[in-house]
């Protein structure tokens, strides 16, 4: 066992997702923690177990552990990206993966409809997971969290430059961004406050990623009125992105900081409502 294991998530490897529910209008997701491909798949793989967790997200599970409701997909981006729009959900070739060769032969066709299943599956249960929430709440915010790498160039490369890479990165391109700004605005204000080894949060909007993920997008489109779904993307401070080690101080310091958000988001929801 690592030295984390109480940091990750270990499910059945024939399952797709987990999802939680609880006494709130807060959901929040982990739709790229998942590290699982499934069995029918390895021998088509191109790519290291190693290779394919630096492109995902591991850890922003552990962010949202406070959270009655959770989402988290145990599939792997690699087998299927839940977070792209159906015709671009499995990487096919390496300019939809970073240049990455992700398979060794190609995919049958049968493969991809069995991949392509779960993308639609997961999609089908969100929007019943939501309508039950509006339902109970009238209004709801989704917490669409993610990762990023910030030492493409090697494990002893540059940091990509400040100013171009915030600790933590809020994507809102789908969101009608009047309407939420008095749900939105406080979160980005209560997450800036949060003090982290003497300094504060660097929280930036539409910098390095716009939100333009299928997720929010989804939410937004289908959900016009009462749902407010933000993407959030954490700089991998957190971790060594080249080894996937983590940093368990900043870890823990990074659920607190959600866990702290959620009284803020539950007042300005029930003010806007």
């Amino acid at each position: 066992m690592p030295p984390f294991q109480d940091y990750i998530v270990d499910p059945d490897p024939t399952a797709w997702w987990s999802a939680h529910r609880g006494a709130s209008p807060i959901i929040g997701t982990a739709i790229h923690n998942g590290h699982h491909i499934r069995s029918g798949l390895q021998d088509y793989l191109g790519l290291s177990a190693d290779q394919r967790l630096r492109e995902e997200d591991p850890f922003t599970e552990f962010f949202i552990r406070d959270l009655p409701n959770r989402i988290i997909v145990h599939r792997s981006r690699f087998e299927i990206d839940i977070n792209r729009a159906r015709e671009g959900a499995i990487y096919l070739s390496p300019e939809q993966a970073w240049g990455l060769q992700v398979w060794a032969q190609p995919l049958p066709d049968d493969a991809i409809a069995a991949s392509l299943g779960v993308h639609d599956a997961y999609y089908a249960m969100l929007e019943t997971y939501l309508r039950g929430i509006e339902q109970q709440y009238g209004a709801f915010v989704l917490l669409d969290i993610h990762s990023y790498n910030h030492r493409r160039d090697g494990a002893d490369g540059p940091e990509t430059p400040f100013e171009k890479a915030p600790q933590i990165n809020i994507g809102t391109s789908s969101m009608d961004r009047q309407r939420w700004a008095p749900v939105l605005d406080p979160l980005i204000e209560q997450l800036r406050s949060f003090e982290f080894r003497g300094r504060r949060m660097d929280v930036r909007e539409n910098v390095a990623f716009q939100g333009k993920g299928e997720q929010t997008r989804f939410v937004h489109e289908r959900f016009p009125d009462t749902g407010c779904a933000i993407a959030i993307e954490f700089k991998k401070f957190f971790m060594d992105e080249w080894t996937g080690e983590p940093d368990i101080e900043t870890l823990k310091a990074m659920r607190d900081m959600i866990r702290l958000s959620l009284p803020v988001l539950h007042e300005t929801l029930k003010v806007r409502s």
